[in-house]
């Protein structure tokens, strides 16, 4: 029976999982309920197992029956702060926690990968690191999770690494996309203090206004991203949230604003700091104010290897046909601490459009929202795609019958 017709008969069994997961969703680096489903959803497959000691990580290596190197599988678990309002039968039974990016599929296609690739065990030369990750979410899991050593688990380094992520929009239900180079953006975080002298709003000569400096800044930085970069390796500057004051004929004494900060390349991550802070120091000053202003780093530009990407997009059409692999053209704003696998490990993060049938990608509640929805039909998909670029990297480095 071919990966493909394989995947499709645990279809089943990948939704009722998935349903599991989605119907009890944790946070962060700690999620002992999705740590037992997996470990469960992985009973009796010739595995080596072992759970992480700072999270609830689960390790999972796959012995081949030829001698070879290892591929590293990657799936995340957690969920995020969010309160469900979709109407989904199997919706969350947590307030203020949602499956809403999708990691509960990527967790049941990662248990299916290793079902199929157990019952062709004997096949594959090599070995298969499952690589089952908690916090991505903002909590680094991955890197928790390399201090562990994911990366050694079957040991040696792994040739090569992937993962897949599923969108509820933009890309229509099957289709898959990935791109050579950055695929998502490095995400820090700029936080700024303006310090001033409080006073009264009817005579603000008397005072320091930390508020209209810090207004100078926030535009300041959107004049910043276009003047000091270049089109072609852009900067995203968002500023998330600002807050000042207490009443309305009152000046503060503060105004405090932060903002997210998206970057293409090292390069760009590392100028930005020196021209955001230079920018808000100098506004400061010609107000006679401080500012304040520090940066939260954040997960690195997530950069495919062209190699490893190409050869992505040649497994998804040699296993689903043509038509079902979309090169990107450009990388999205989005971030990743797979990032942190694929600086050490050369490899490929994939898109794949999970946007239920009858709904316009266009227009449907993106990744993040209460009202996010994907389609459980990309399950059986996703784990043969991640299958097959297992057992075809591995291919490469088998010797000649």
């Amino acid at each position: 029976m071919s990966l493909l017709a394989s995947a499709h008969d645990l279809s089943e069994q990948l939704v009722r999982l998935r349903h599991e997961l989605h119907a009890e969703p944790e946070l962060g680096l700690h999620l002992p309920r999705t740590q037992e489903k997996v470990l469960r959803a992985l009973d009796g497959l010739p595995l080596e197992i072992t759970t992480g000691d700072a999270l609830s990580s689960v390790t999972a290596v796959l012995r081949g029956g030829r001698p070879g190197p290892a591929v590293l599988l990657r799936g995340d678990m957690d969920a995020l702060p969010v309160t469900e309002r979709n109407g989904l039968a199997y919706a969350s039974r947590f307030e203020g926690a949602m499956h809403a990016c999708g990691h509960d599929l990527h967790t049941a296609m990662l248990a299916g990968a290793a079902h199929l690739l157990a019952d062709r065990r004997d096949e594959l030369a090599g070995d298969v690191i499952f690589m089952f990750q908690p916090g991505e979410e903002g909590f680094d899991g991955a890197t928790h999770m390399i201090e562990e050593g994911v990366l050694e688990a079957a040991g040696e380094r792994p040739v090569a690494a992937y993962a897949l992520h599923v969108v509820a929009t933009m890309l229509p239900l099957g289709l898959f996309a990935s791109r050579p180079g950055p695929v998502l953006a490095a995400a820090d975080t700029f936080r700024v203090t303006v310090r001033g002298r409080g006073g009264h709003g009817s005579s603000p000569h008397l005072a320091l206004d930390p508020i209209p400096a810090a207004c100078e800044m926030v535009t300041g930085l959107q004049t910043m991203v276009t003047r000091k970069f270049g089109a072609f390796d852009p900067v995203v500057v968002t500023v998330g949230t600002f807050h000042a004051g207490t009443a309305d004929n009152v000046i503060p004494d503060e105004a405090v604003f932060e903002a997210t900060i998206r970057t293409f390349s090292p390069g760009n991550r590392a100028a930005v700091r020196q021209h955001a802070i230079r920018l808000v120091e100098g506004v400061a000053a010609a107000h006679g104010l401080t500012a304040e202003a520090s940066f939260g780093m954040g997960y690195p530009v997530t950069v495919n290897d062209p190699d490893e990407a190409a050869f992505a997009g040649d497994t998804v059409t040699a296993l689903l046909g043509p038509g079902r692999f979309f090169a990107a053209p450009h990388p999205l704003a989005g971030s990743e601490d797979f990032s942190h696998v694929l600086d050490s490990v050369p490899g490929a993060f994939i898109a794949l459009g999970a946007c239920p049938a009858g709904l316009d990608p266009a227009t449907a509640a993106y990744n993040h929202s209460a009202e996010a929805l994907f389609d459980d039909a990309v399950l059986p998909d996703g784990a043969a795609l991640l299958a097959a670029l297992a057992t075809g990297r591995l291919a490469r480095h088998a010797p000649a019958a």
